[in-house]
Formats: C-alpha cells, sequence, structure tokens
C-alpha cells in the first residue's frame, strides 16, 4: 500500500514520521515523506499513485477543505492525528471546534486521537462520525519514551556544564500577530467557535506576560547559583530565537538553542521548566525533573500542563526546586518526585506493549484495498521536482537582481532539505531499537521527498 506522510514543521514532526516509514516498511507498505507543495506537485501531474494520505490537521479551512477533496477525486484516502494535540488546552470542545470541521471529519476515513480526552471530546463534538476516530496515542509520544533514548544523537551545541532547561511557549512567533489574525479569520477559526478570539488575544498576552517571568526567573537563578550549572532557553519551534537572544543576552551561562528535536535536550538536562508546555509531557515520559513555574494565574493556557511535576510559584521555591533537583542528579539520587497522574494519563495514550505507531498502521491496513497500491511513476516525480526546484532557483534570482537589496527570508524554516547521511543513522537506529531484521531502503526523490520501502 502506498503511503504519504505530510510534514509541515520538521524538527517537530520528522522523526516521528521516520518512526511510522520504518515499521510500515517493514510490513511491506511503500511510503513517502514530503512537505505538501511535492505531494500535490505529484498528485496535480499523477506520477504518485493512490494511497493513503496522513496529514497534520483537519481545521476547516475552505483552502484545506478544497485540497482535501481533490486528494479523494484523485482516489486517495485521508487520515490525520492533530500534530499539536491539544495537550495543553484548558478546554477540548474549544479544541476540536478551532482544529476541526464536520467538513474535513466527513473527508477523512480516519481521525486518529492522542489519548482519551481529545479521542472522547471529538466523539461528542462529531458524534456522526465517532466510528473513524481511533485512539492510538501518538508516535511522537513513543520517541519520548527511554527505551528510544538511543534513537537521539547528543546535540553539536550541548552545554559542557549540566544545565536546566527552559522549554519555552510563550507565543514569540516568527509571523507578526496582525498576519497570524488573518490567517485564522481567513481559516474560519472565529467562525467555528465564538470563543476563538477571546481566546486568541489571551493566549498572546499570557504568553508575553510568561516571557517577562521566565526573564526574571533566568535573572534570579543566574545570579544565585552556587552550583555551577547552565541554563539552556530552548524556544518553541514557531518561536524566533533572535528574540530569546536578546532578551538574555546580559545575562551569562545562558544557551539559546532551536537545534534539532527537543527530546534529546530533555534526555540529557538534570530538570526541566515550563509553564503551559507540552514539553512537560514529554518529561513526565523520559523520567525527568519537572518543575512548573505558575508566578501569575493563567486563563486561556497553560493550566493542564502546569498540574503535572513539582509546582512552584516565588524564585525563592523555583530556586529551592531547581537546586534540590541538581544536587539530586549530581549524587546520583536517580528517584523521581514524578508520577503519572490522571490528567497525564487521559491527555496521552501510552500502550506498553503496542507502539502508538503500531496503531496507527494497523489503522491504515483496515482501509487498505486494491486502489492503493498501483506503483507511482517516481521517475516522473523526480523530474517535476528537480523542474520546480530550477523555475524556483530562477525566480529567486531576477526577483534579487531587480532589487537594489537581496531578498532575505528570515521567516521560520519549517522544513530544511533532508540530509542523506542523517536519514540512513535514523533509519538503522531505529530498525535496532524496534528488532526489525527486514532490509529497509530509503531513496531522497527530492530535497523535502523521501522514499522508504523494503528491499
Amino acid at each position: 500500500m502506498n503511503i504519504y506522510l505530510h510534514i509541515e514543521l520538521a524538527v517537530r514532526e520528522l522523526d516521528s514520521k521516520l518512526l511510522l516509514a520504518t515499521l510500515a516498511a517493514s510490513r511491506g507498505h511503500q511510503v513517502i515523506i514530503s512537505d505538501l507543495p511535492s505531494f500535490i506537485c505529484g498528485l496535480k501531474n499523477r506520477s504518485l499513485a493512490p494511497g493513503i494520505f496522513h496529514t497534520k490537521s483537519l481545521t476547516g479551512s475552505k483552502e484545506k477543505i478544497d485540497r482535501h477533496q481533490l486528494i479523494i477525486d484523485n482516489g486517495f484516502k485521508i487520515t490525520s492525528m492533530d500534530e499539536e494535540g491539544g495537550l495543553v488546552e484548558v478546554d477540548y470542545t474549544d479544541f476540536t471546534l478551532d482544529r476541526y470541521s464536520k467538513k474535513t471529519l466527513e473527508q477523512a476515513s480516519a481521525i486518529l486521537g492522542w489519548g482519551e480526552e481529545d479521542t472522547d471530546a471529538l466523539k461528542v463534538n462529531y458524534s456522526s462520525f465517532s466510528n473513524k476516530i481511533f485512539k492510538t496515542g501518538s508516535p511522537r509520544a513513543d520517541l519520548w519514551k527511554t527505551n528510544f533514548s538511543s534513537y537521539w544523537n547528543t546535540p553539536t551545541s550541548l552545554p559542557k556544564k549540566p544545565y536546566l532547561l527552559i522549554s519555552s511557549n510563550c507565543w514569540n512567533s516568527f509571523q507578526p500577530f496582525h498576519e497570524n489574525f488573518k490567517f485564522r479569520k481567513k481559516a474560519g477559526y472565529f467562525d467555528r467557535n465564538p470563543k476563538h478570539l477571546q481566546n486568541f488575544f489571551g493566549k498572546k498576552s499570557e504568553g508575553y506576560t510568561r516571557t517577562a517571568f521566565f526573564i526574571e526567573a533566568i535573572e534570579y537563578i543566574i545570579k544565585n547559583n552556587e552550583n555551577n550549572y547552565d541554563i539552556v532557553l530552548r524556544p518553541h519551534p514557531t518561536e524566533n530565537p533572535d528574540d530569546w537572544k536578546t532578551f538574555l543576552e546580559d545575562i551569562p551561562n545562558v544557551h539559546v538553542s532551536n537545534e534539532g528535536s527537543i527530546t534529546p535536550w530533555v534526555n540529557n538536562s538534570f530538570a526541566v521548566l515550563h509553564n503551559g508546555c507540552t514539553t512537560a509531557f514529554e518529561a513526565i515520559i523520559a523520567k525527568k525533573p519537572l518543575i512548573s513555574y505558575m508566578p501569575f494565574e493563567t486563563k486561556h493556557t497553560g493550566n493542564i500542563s502546569n498540574e503535572l511535576g513539582s509546582k512552584v510559584k516565588t524564585l525563592n521555591e523555583l530556586l529551592r526546586e531547581v537546586n534540590f533537583n541538581f544536587s539530586n542528579i549530581k549524587s546520583n539520587n536517580k528517584k523521581m518526585k514524578n508520577l503519572i497522574s490522571d490528567t497525564f494519563a487521559n491527555r496521552i495514550y501510552i500502550d506498553n506493549n503496542e507502539t502508538a505507531a503500531e496503531k496507527i498502521i494497523k489503522v491504515w491496513e483496515s482501509l487498505e484495498d486494491k486502489n492503493l497500491s498501483s506503483q507511482s511513476k517516481l521517475n516522473k516525480f523526480q523530474n517535476s521536482m528537480r523542474y520546480t526546484k530550477m523555475r524556483k532557483a530562477t525566480g529567486n534570482l531576477l526577483r534579487n537582481f531587480f532589487n537594489k537589496k537581496p531578498i532575505l527570508n528570515k521567516r521560520l524554516n519549517k522544513f530544511p532539505k533532508f540530509r542523506g547521511p542523517e536519514i540512513h543513522e535514523n533509519i538503522k537506529r531505529l530498525k535496532h531499537i524496534l528488532r526489525i531484521n527486514e532490509k529497509i531502503e530509503f531513496k531522497l526523490l527530492s530535497e523535502k521527498s523521501l522514499l522508504i520501502k523494503k528491499s
């Protein structure tokens, strides 16, 4: 069967898609991982044969609905797991209104849930589609488990000294606020959910307030740090790290890094500090000490994830908790204070006997028919990708030529080009961890399209 895995934000999604692809390929399926423009190009020129198109969201914008209809009309089936997950949302009802619509659920053949709460909320709010809503858990959460720790490389910019990891979720976005507002208006967020306007502005306001408290906390910890540890500030994938470097530039022993996935940064830290961040759930799964810093009351963000770990409200409490966790690690005291709470268990489904990736592949296999297993014209697809790249390069050259100053794109690079040696090593490690004996091969079809299949 042909399976197409859509990636939007590679730093967040690529590793879990490689896990899905490696497992699916070992079961005889042919998998292509790509960005959306590459897939749509292959769809329109009919070089890609029908298969499962697995996407990262089912928001109900007209653009997405029209695109999904085009995909369906060409013989494909659509499945989705929302990459946002709604893990830190106060109310899953709002989440299901914001991130889904009746039309997109109607178009989808299967909707996959992170856990009990999002799955149940979807079934309540879209009851006519409950038969195609499945609680599988997320392959991203699979990779947070300790048995996958050997999958992750050590970041090249890792500090030499022990460090506290601070995971940011402060809405310091690359995208200007008015552009984000315009995007949401066009995508129908405000129409689908009457509360979205207040939630949107409320989250932005709380994000800026959180930023100020984080800067204050980092200054306080460093000033009173007698244990010689560093701090790593990890921006959210959509945040501009240059903003944080400016905010923290005068504070010593602080590193701002968005290198690679956050998971190896969690694994190598002595503790994780957050406010309202999904990384809180990751730290719990990784059995890493977690500190939820809550210096002000929030209404729109963070209340759920802030229930996890050790909860502190003042700077003095925060410093004591950080030093306590540093002392525990330094003395090799591995006893963890974090336990799996009901809040956690209801938000992320963890099955110790089967990965979420395996459950998802079984859902795909239940949708299989002969039309989804025909051969793609990969040579034609590759040629079209080369032509698209050449045309884009020519266009950029002409635009820069007719402008006095070069046009520089400082926006978030959501999908850097694939690197073959890195992909090879990642698949090799996944095979070892999963004990896959079948020969798996991969081929770069373009800078942003990757084929994985059984040899």
